[in-house]
């Protein structure tokens, strides 16, 4: 896998997708498999896309939310400004003043402390939302890659293998099912690289979190294909 300047190049994935793509239909035109492939490479190309689009959106909205946030602490500072200037603190009324001054300063940095946390938080969520809707499809993808190779079992390729009323056919040659089984594991392995890309530019915990889990799945999926391929009959 090429990778620039220690990131993930993203046309390297797809290219390296779209040469799986053609070795699976060579093999297995007539199967399932290819359209799991073409389902990654869509993927794998809106991730890239969405890294475009999202980046400039993001970078418009993080200078918004800044000079919201600016106009927000200016105006929390006019308002309390305000406010002890027309509290009258001398006098007998002196003590009611002070109450309904400390009232209002208060509830003007809670609103105002709030707002700015919303506001700062704002392309932050935007960015996870997008992103873990991408993740999920990988992760959905990955299972459906998993489930085209669970009814490829080796054993049944041995000649004292013996089937019973509600064994699934295995119409695949031992080479076959090698390439088969093969194939899902590449599959697998760039399901979890179109999955780094989700974070490439991204410090969120949970992006992080979502695409280790996504890999390590893919990780589990593939050593059982290679238990599968090492139990092939000789």
């Amino acid at each position: 896998m090429s990778i620039v300047s220690d990131r993930l190049d993203a046309p390297t994935v797809i290219a390296t997708i779209d040469q799986l793509e053609g070795r699976i239909r060579a093999r297995f035109a007539d199967r399932g498999l290819p359209k799991a492939a073409a389902e990654l490479r869509s993927a794998a190309t809106e991730v890239t896309e969405l890294g475009v689009h999202l980046r400039g959106r993001l970078r418009v909205l993080r200078w918004t939310a800044r000079a919201a946030s600016v106009l927000v602490a200016l105006g929390m500072a006019l308002v309390l400004v305000v406010a002890a200037r027309d509290a009258d603190l001398s006098g007998s009324v002196r003590s009611v003043d002070w109450v309904a001054l400390v009232e209002s300063t208060i509830q003007t940095l809670v609103f105002g402390g709030l707002t700015l946390l919303f506001l700062n938080a704002l392309p932050d969520r935007l960015e996870r939302r997008h992103l873990l809707r991408r993740l999920h499809r990988l992760r959905s993808l990955a299972h459906v890659i998993d489930m085209h190779q669970l009814t490829k079992d080796p054993e049944r390729l041995r000649s004292d293998f013996e089937p019973t009323d509600a064994t699934v056919a295995v119409d695949l040659t031992r080479a076959e099912m090698q390439h088969y089984l093969g194939y899902c594991s590449e599959l697998l392995a760039l399901v979890g690289k179109v999955a780094a890309l989700c974070a490439e530019d991204s410090q969120d915990g949970l992006i992080l979190e979502t695409v280790s889990d996504i890999e390590n799945l893919t990780n589990g999926m593939s050593r059982k294909i290679w238990q599968k391929i090492s139990l092939l009959p000789d």
